[in-house]
């Protein structure tokens, strides 16, 4: 297990003193093109969901929150070409598999929309962040910044709870809406680092010695105890 002292050391790298790994650097490609993907979808995402919302303020409200998921994308867009990766090569591998989570995962309605946004995309940035702990400093705070939430969770919990407070049957209905966002994302986490040898090797080994496979089943139980607690915010079971 990854002790203090070699955490210390995995953060204690820059880019450029990491980057001279080879395997490091496509793992690096990999991550910013998978988040500059998910940003971009995020984006697309709350913009359609505006749509559905049931006011012109809650519809100024998702807007605000797709430009600033829009600016998040472009970060990442404009670090892979700082570190001469194509952003959109880096973003491709990742398309089909996050599209099909977004179309498996389509809400039906305007609490849907909020749930899936809340708790789908703070499972992912959960899973980021995890990773973020095995990356050189550089790229982490990269990673940190564009995971910082745009207000959507406030916006979700409030918007969430004022619903189930006016017809509690609605709390059930979204409940098990939840619990299959969080299977699916799950999943989906999964698939990301199976199927990408580089990230996959990163995220068990990275820079620093120690992080085994049991640790990345502790991660994993780390995320599903994060969730409980997004659920319990909601007012909802999980």
């Amino acid at each position: 297990m990854e002790t203090p002292d070699t955490a210390a050391a995995t953060t204690a790298r820059d880019w450029a003193a990491s980057s001279v790994e080879p395997h490091y650097r496509d793992a690096v490609v990999d991550l910013l093109g998978a988040l500059a993907y998910g940003e971009l979808a995020a984006f697309e995402r709350l913009a359609e969901d505006a749509k559905l919302a049931p006011s012109l303020k809650d519809k100024a409200e998702l807007a605000k929150m797709a430009s600033a998921e829009f600016h998040h994308f472009e970060k990442l867009r404009d670090r892979l070409t700082e570190i001469d990766a194509e952003p959109a090569e880096a973003m491709q591998p990742f398309a089909t598999a996050l599209d099909a989570f977004h179309q498996q995962t389509a809400p039906s309605d305007w609490l849907e929309g909020l749930v899936k946004a809340y708790v789908g995309d703070s499972i992912a940035s959960d899973f980021y962040r995890e990773v973020a702990v095995r990356l050189d400093t550089d790229t982490k705070d990269l990673v940190l910044t564009v995971l910082a939430d745009t207000g959507h969770a406030d916006f979700a919990v409030e918007k969430v709870r004022a619903a189930i407070e006016a017809d509690p049957r609605v709390g059930g209905r979204l409940a098990l809406w939840a619990r299959r966002l969080m299977g699916e994302a799950l999943s989906q986490a999964q698939r990301v680092v199976a199927e990408r040898d580089a990230l996959s090797t990163m995220l068990v080994g990275g820079l620093a010695d120690g992080f085994d496979l049991a640790e990345v089943g502790r991660m994993f139980s780390r995320i599903t105890e994060a969730h409980t607690k997004r659920m319990a915010a909601l007012g909802l079971a999980s």
